[in-house]
């Protein structure tokens, strides 16, 4: 089979020639179709050899042309929403030399970052940020600030959320020039390719017209009788009217659009008339493909949105090879079997179906799977509600999205101690999506909060009966917490078996100096007491499994047995190992000259690398856990003499 490596390099002429966005200005708009398409190359090449989010970057790639090109970047703010489609942008804003670094230790970001490039004006990997800064920078501009024109380039699905809403709001109030693109990839019918190119290029270089509005109107109206037709309908699918004004139009944009956002003549000459005449808030609203130009993505159902290393010709990913089932299947089947013997068991998610592994109960109970959108507010609420009226809901969110529900988790579910079921995927940290996906505080935002419980799996088959746990739990609202990617090859039971809430365990006994783990790190505590007893000191591990409410039994007999104690945890400070020290100093346990480390992730956020390395710069691996009992011991031992 002919392989990537064997694959001939693309020729790339016009891209080798720009080094910065600049050099652009100086294209004709034949050259920069001709640069699009190399650049479109240049990407997929890359992404085949580093994987990473490969569709909604080729979906993106005239439109990151046609924007640099126009726009005087970077004293102008080209935002990009979420930011995984900035690998075009990086590519042509000095960074292509470094692109085979990407989303690699010490390399480049998947997403936007300010501290990379003075082109990335503000820092992006959860959704729907982008209009809210846009505006704030437009309003630093107009009270003279070193800014020109702001523009948040943001997707069908990103504007979905509330805060885009709030924002577009906003913006609308305060009449602010910026301008808004709307990368719908999700619509069915796209617009004719001719005839509104021709008649934006003359509006846009011939005569000044009154308004964006009668842009707006003047496009379809030239359009031929079936095509007007079919560019209206496209309308209303994303305004709700063909007819009357725009939802965007009353929030005091103006509204253009649909365009076709792969052809170069229609973007430039919507964004130059555009650019022209705007004196408010504007939202351009083009029609992309996920994957444009590369069939293997364009035909696959995920449009190739995050993917492995790849094979250029055929597309085939590389697969890792599996030693263990991932932790995220383990939760989709393991609440798809609590389902099938409930009833009364729904599935929540935001836009992550497969992502968190509802999909597998989707797949089987389609009627009780409800994806709510990028709106985690929404999803933490809707939830309070089904449990009120009698169900048992399971929201599955990433830990580091669940931040963004958090007054709803205080206020609608705690506060009225509801039994919301809380999984919370990709806990700790999470690998090559970097700082802005590590899953470090919710352990300590969760656990400050009356009536709440919060678990953690120290295997793939905790996680089972953690499940199990939850399904039977309705005192109140309950979390768990778990890692991304594969579990440690435990022996899987048939079914999960509910734990007595509160009640840790010892997993292996010691004398010397306890270890109590508070989740996935289990097995990195393991493997340093094999190194400590080699060494002959002798260890006791526990797994403390629930950090709300405590084993305050464990606890206490493992300080009245051990002359030290090391807490673990895959979290960030004022989690778990706080939890512990607050209940040893309240009854006293710390009274007696008991030494005690709390192992956290550090106070700093922690850049992309694999998990492995990740825990390494964090100081969490098993000889690091080891070297801490090892200094624990002298003092230890002295205080016993």
């Amino acid at each position: 089979m002919t392989t990537s490596s064997q694959t001939p390099l693309p020729q790339t002429p016009l891209l080798d020639k720009v080094h910065l966005p600049a050099d652009l200005r100086g294209l004709s708009d034949a050259d920069l179709s001709t640069l699009a398409g190399e650049l479109r190359r240049d990407v997929i090449e890359v992404v085949s050899k580093t994987g990473g989010h490969l569709g909604s970057s080729l979906g993106v790639v005239e439109m990151t042309v046609a924007l640099h090109a126009v726009f005087d970047t970077p004293r102008d703010k080209v935002i990009w929403d979420v930011g995984h489609q900035c690998y075009p942008h990086k590519i042509l804003t000095g960074r292509r030399a470094e692109m085979g670094s990407l989303r690699q230790e010490g390399g480049l970001s998947g997403f936007t970052k300010r501290s990379e490039s003075q082109y990335d004006p503000f820092g992006a990997a959860h959704s729907s940020t982008s209009i809210s800064a846009a505006l704030g920078f437009a309003v630093a501009r107009d009270m003279g600030g070193p800014v020109g024109d702001t523009i948040a380039v943001i997707g069908d699905g990103a504007i979905t959320a509330g805060m885009a809403y709030e924002a577009m709001n906003a913006a609308g109030h305060l009449s602010k020039r910026l301008f808004v693109i709307l990368n719908d990839n999700d619509m069915s019918i796209a617009p004719p390719v001719g005839a509104l190119n021709s008649y934006l290029n003359r509006l846009a270089t011939e005569t000044p017209f009154a308004s964006l509005r009668d842009l707006a109107a003047g496009a379809v109206d030239a359009l031929p009788s079936p095509l007007r037709e079919g560019a209206r309908r496209a309308k209303a699918l994303v305004t709700g009217s063909a007819q009357g004004r725009t939802l965007f139009e009353e929030l005091g944009f103006d509204y253009i659009g649909p365009i076709d956002g792969h052809d170069m003549g229609q973007l430039l000459a919507t964004l130059r008339a555009a650019k022209t005449r705007a004196n408010g808030p504007v939202l351009i609203h083009a029609i992309t493909v996920k994957g444009k130009g590369y069939a293997p993505a364009e035909a696959a159902a995920d449009k190739y949105h995050g993917v492995a290393k790849f094979d250029v010709i055929s597309g085939t990913q590389a697969k890792a090879k599996s030693n263990a089932p991932a932790y995220t299947s383990v939760f989709g089947q393991a609440l798809t079997d609590q389902a099938a013997r409930d009833g009364r068991i729904v599935g929540i998610t935001a836009a992550m179906p497969s992502g968190t592994g509802l999909d597998i109960l989707a797949r089987r109970f389609p009627a009780r799977v409800f994806d709510v959108g990028i709106a985690e507010q929404h999803a933490v609420t809707f939830a309070a509600g089904m449990a009120a009226g009698g169900l048992k809901p399971f929201v599955a969110i990433y830990s580091t999205f669940l931040q963004r529900g958090y007054d709803q988790i205080v206020h609608d579910v705690a506060l009225q101690c509801l039994p919301v079921r809380f999984a919370i995927d990709r806990a700790g940290l999470v690998g090559a999506d970097g700082a802005t996906h590590a899953g470090a505080f919710d352990v300590g935002y969760l656990s400050a909060l009356p009536n709440m419980v919060v678990m953690a799996p120290s295997d793939e088959a905790e996680l089972v009966h953690m499940v199990a746990t939850a399904a039977e739990y309705d005192a109140g609202p309950i979390a768990f917490r778990y890692p991304r990617g594969e579990g440690v090859g435990a022996v899987m039971p048939e079914i999960g078996a509910p734990l007595e809430i509160g009640r840790g365990r010892v997993v292996r006994g010691g004398n010397d100096v306890a270890i109590l783990c508070f989740g996935a790190h289990l097995n990195e505590c393991l493997l340093a007491a094999e190194s400590l007893a080699a060494a002959g000191i002798s260890v006791t591990i526990a797994d403390a499994r629930f950090a709300k409410p405590l084993d305050v039994d464990l606890i206490a007999q493992l300080a009245r047995h051990h002359s030290g104690l090391i807490t673990v945890e895959q979290g960030a400070a004022g989690g778990f190992g706080a939890q512990v020290l607050q209940t040893l100093a309240a009854s006293g346990g710390l009274d007696h000259g008991l030494k005690i480390r709390c192992m956290t992730l550090p106070d700093r956020f922690i850049d992309q690398a694999s998990p492995e390395a990740m825990y390494r710069d964090a100081g969490l691996t098993a000889a690091d856990i080891a070297a801490t009992v090892r200094a624990l011991m002298p003092q230890a031992q002295a205080l016993r003499a």
